[in-house]
């Protein structure tokens, strides 16, 4: 902010303190929103006093009038202060009031000859001093590294961008309604971890000084999840950051949201149900029809989604055969990228999916599918590895890959080996990416646009 622009409003503080008001006042009760204040009025003139919060927007002098607009947490209102109802000192104090103040208001509501709703000041408090000016062009502000670097300014600047985050908040909220009313559990597992499995990825190291050794942020939910299948518990899920040691992109943040759940006695059909009754409801959680688009390319929501087979597809688009991590890389360059439909990819490669079930016909395929949606994987599910034998034998052929250089290798985990070796039941799991399904249901084009506070480049 300008040295002038700061010394300005610094000078304003020392006077209102010095005349004994406090710029930064402790409290004030609104008794209305500016949304349920101007339903109020109705089809009538004027109603009885109300009492509204929040930041001034605008501010407009008109003799012995000041016209300003109130934004708070449901929307705007427009205020009216006139000299002869609230005196020569309050109204002098009320025009010297800034953009970006936020301030207590009581007055009627009524509606002015231009048909405006408007709440007449018949008292106000300052309850807090803005410091800063709002951004040049701060009306519908688009510079991203703001945007993003500074979300409070964003947030205020943009009400489409506080749409944004409700939706995101109603969306996971949905989906707990509905793993709770299937009788799942909701669960929090540890973040920081020994060793960070249940995915591909480099991890996060951080250091506990009191225990003198590494830890490192969780890469997935999955494998403590599975441990309470373990331990009795039939029905888990969890909604939880995870990190990963990765670039950024649209679709990439380091830090993110998942959903892992995980079914007792059930199998990769079920949880493609489940999957499919989880979209449907964070759609209508974000008022979002099932016959959408997202960023001008329609796509349909409705279930049921379509059902292929990962070789099939390939053998499709590519025309060729393939097993093994070949397969896998086939279907990421020729393939996924064509998928724009929702469609559940069945039936991957053994060697690049060391917690799932093979198949009983074919042991070179898991029983795991994604849901693929316009190009990106939204769920990655299996049926469970339960068979402790085969789990230590593929967490073995993990680490030598670990050893040979590859960092992203599921490292050995003799704790869950051991879990399982107790007896985990048949099961289905899941992990489906929140922020991703947030971006599609909200039509935002990076994730950055669907978390508060993204990692960021360093300011320059």
């Amino acid at each position: 902010m300008s040295e002038d622009f700061t010394q300005d409003r610094l000078a304003k503080v020392e006077r209102l303190r010095a005349a004994g008001i406090d710029p930064y006042s402790r409290g004030f009760k609104p008794t209305q929103s500016s949304e349920s204040a101007k339903a109020l009025l109705g089809e009538g003139d004027r109603t009885e006093p109300v009492s509204v919060a929040g930041r001034l927007m605008a501010k407009r002098p008109h003799g012995g009038l000041v016209f300003a607009v109130l934004q708070d947490g449901q929307g705007r209102i427009q205020l009216l202060a006139a000299r002869d109802i609230i005196g020569e000192e309050q109204f002098a104090r009320f025009a010297d009031l800034d953009v970006g103040d936020i301030i207590g208001a009581k007055g009627p509501i009524f509606r002015t000859k231009r048909g405006e709703i408007t709440l007449e000041v018949q008292s106000f408090q300052l309850l807090t001093k803005s410091l800063r000016e709002l951004p040049e062009k701060w009306h519908g502000l688009k510079d991203i590294e703001i945007r993003y670097r500074q979300r409070y300014v964003d947030l205020i600047a943009n009400p489409e961008v506080r749409s944004v985050f409700r939706a995101r908040t109603k969306i996971i909220t949905a989906m707990r309604g509905l793993l709770d009313e299937r009788g799942f559990i909701d669960v929090e597992t540890p973040v920081l971890q020994e060793i960070p499995g249940g995915g591909h990825a480099r991890p996060f190291m951080t250091h506990h000084n009191a225990l003198d050794r590494d830890l490192y942020l969780r890469i997935a939910l999955e494998l403590h999840l599975k441990r309470l299948l373990v331990g009795g518990f039939e029905r888990v899920y969890e909604i939880g950051r995870a990190f990963r040691n990765e670039g950024l992109s649209p679709r990439h943040n380091p830090e993110f949201t998942m959903l892992e759940s995980y079914q007792a006695y059930a199998d990769y059909e079920d949880v493609m149900q489940l999957v499919e009754d989880l979209v449907v409801v964070a759609a209508m959680a974000a008022d979002r029809p099932l016959e959408t688009s997202y960023q001008g390319e329609s796509v349909n929501l409705t279930p049921p989604f379509r059902r292929a087979r990962m070789a099939d597809l390939v053998l499709e688009f590519a025309g060729r055969h393939a097993l093994g991590e070949e397969l896998n890389d086939l279907f990421e360059e020729h393939v996924e990228p064509r998928l724009r439909q929702p469609t559940f990819v069945l039936d991957y490669p053994v060697e690049i999916s060391p917690l799932a079930r093979p198949r009983d016909d074919d042991p070179r395929f898991v029983e795991r599918f994604e849901l693929i949606i316009l190009g990106r994987e939204y769920a990655n599910a299996f049926t469970e590895l339960t068979d402790p034998i085969d789990q230590r034998a593929r967490f073995e052929a993990q680490a030598a890959m670990r050893a040979s250089g590859n960092v992203e290798a599921h490292p050995m985990d003799e704790d869950f080996v051991r879990a399982i070796e107790y007896g985990m039941p048949p099961a289905g799991g899941l992990g489906m990416g929140i922020d991703r399904l947030v971006m599609l249901l909200t039509d935002q084009p990076s994730i950055r646009d669907v978390i508060l506070f993204p990692v960021m480049k360093a300011e320059a």
